[in-house]
């Protein structure tokens, strides 16, 4: 463990400290964001002692990135919700807008160092060591994970970025400098399996004995899961953060039975229903929309910020002795599929299609027929054919019907040759837009 008496700190005494966390913090949104001042007003609350404390925090409205983004404007670029003056902020990160104008993350020195250490607690729990290798293939330009990249360095490994898109230079640093670990998305990381077996490199033989995966969901699927490690002889966990809260706030340990929140005492969560935004009580086996605020935050903290991550949620003890929630991505609400009143995540599907390895490659493709997040049945699905496979008369018919029986969805599976399906070097798309 990176802080072994923090992560190992009872779970109530940890409730205890964050409430004073965010006691201050709403003293502080008041006083320094116009955003979240007005916010507040307009809901009732205009004092810190009116809002209280974390029990009451259910009472508080929401905040929707468009929100964010709909405070922009020339005089303020980043947002109102920025509560830091400009001689503070040490750093300033961007995302891609949906209007092509870019989405700004500013961080003060102390929000910065609280990013590191908490992505530097979330990768620690997989298993890597100080002085190990790793190989990294995000390329951290503007986006957040340069942040997540730092941790690297605090954690003591010894880094080796290669970024998106490099995979002969990939295959070359782990043959010749013998890495102990590689991160990298899910869907790079079917790709190189893929890639390897083609050129028959010895993924499984190499120096790699640990796989972190982020950027989208999938690494905690079990049947995907099996088939990374299976490709690379390796051990593979998660990670997962959320770029206008923080980098790989969550990560998943050896045991591997959902991802502790590294940001503990930096970040409060909670869970909603993602339809009527009613909260939902965290517990073991809890289901919801994930919400995140800020605890201990400066330049552009957020009060229960939306993130549109469904996830699967537990508090139980795990073995290794962290004693923060767990969490498992099911998917993004966004990518929500509702047929005929049945909610199914396209990561749902291709896990279930990844049973039937190695008729199967893994790889789907969800085809819509109707705009938006009602679908008729039966939902179009392509699925893609293993290597050397020809599938079979009954194996489509084999798989609707297990789709069927594992999320109560009608779907009419269309086999495609192998190959067909769009591999990524970065993220994959599940969904046909």
């Amino acid at each position: 463990m990176l802080d072994p008496e923090i992560e190992t700190l009872p779970w109530r005494e940890q409730a205890r400290l964050d409430d004073q966390f965010y006691r201050q913090q709403i003293k502080y949104l008041l006083a320094r964001s116009r955003f979240y001042r007005r916010k507040l007003e307009a809901a009732g609350f205009a004092t810190a002692d009116e809002i209280g404390g974390l029990a009451a925090i259910a009472e508080l409205p929401l905040t929707e990135k468009s929100e964010i983004r709909a405070s922009c404007s020339a005089a303020d670029p980043m947002g109102t919700h920025v509560a830091a003056p400009m001689d503070e902020i040490v750093r300033i990160y961007s995302t891609s807008g949906t209007t092509g104008t870019p989405s700004f993350i500013p961080l003060t020195a102390g929000d910065l160092d609280n990013w590191v250490t908490t992505s530097a607690r979330s990768y620690s729990a997989s298993g890597i060591r100080p002085g190990e290798a790793i190989v990294s293939t995000y390329n951290a330009g503007p986006f957040v994970a340069g942040a997540a990249l730092a941790a690297f360095d605090r954690i003591g490994l010894c880094h080796i970025p290669v970024g998106t898109g490099n995979t002969e230079r990939l295959m070359a640093a782990i043959r010749l400098l013998k890495p102990a670990a590689v991160v990298t998305t899910p869907s790079y990381a079917a790709y190189l399996g893929e890639w390897a077996a083609e050129r028959d490199f010895d993924l499984k033989g190499s120096s790699v004995r640990r796989v972190l995966v982020a950027g989208e969901p999938g690494g905690g699927e079990p049947k995907f899961r099996v088939r990374l490690e299976d490709a690379w002889g390796a051990k593979v966990t998660e990670a997962m953060g959320i770029g206008d809260i923080g980098v790989s706030l969550w990560g998943e340990c050896e045991e591997q039975c959902g991802m502790h929140l590294g940001g503990r005492g930096f970040v409060h969560a909670e869970l909603i229903d993602p339809e009527s935004a009613a909260p939902i009580a965290i517990e073991d086996g809890a289901k919801g929309e994930l919400v995140l605020t800020h605890l201990r935050h400066r330049a552009a903290p957020m009060l229960r910020f939306r993130t549109r991550d469904h996830v699967e949620m537990w508090t139980s003890a795990c073995r290794c002795g962290r004693t923060a929630p767990r969490v498992r991505c099911i998917g993004r609400t966004d990518d929500l599929l509702i047929v005929r009143g049945v909610n199914v995540f396209p990561s749902a599907i291709r896990d279930v299609v990844s049973e039937f390895a190695p008729a199967v490659s893994g790889m789907i493709l969800v085809r819509p027929v109707a705009t938006g997040a009602r679908q008729e049945p039966p939902l179009p699905v392509s699925v893609e054919l293993g290597k050397d496979s020809e599938g079979g008369p009954g194996l489509a018919a084999s798989i609707e019907k297990r789709i069927r029986e594992v999320l109560v969805v009608s779907t009419r599976v269309d086999m495609v040759p192998w190959g067909s399906l769009h591999r990524s070097e970065y993220k994959s798309k599940l969904v046909q837009q």
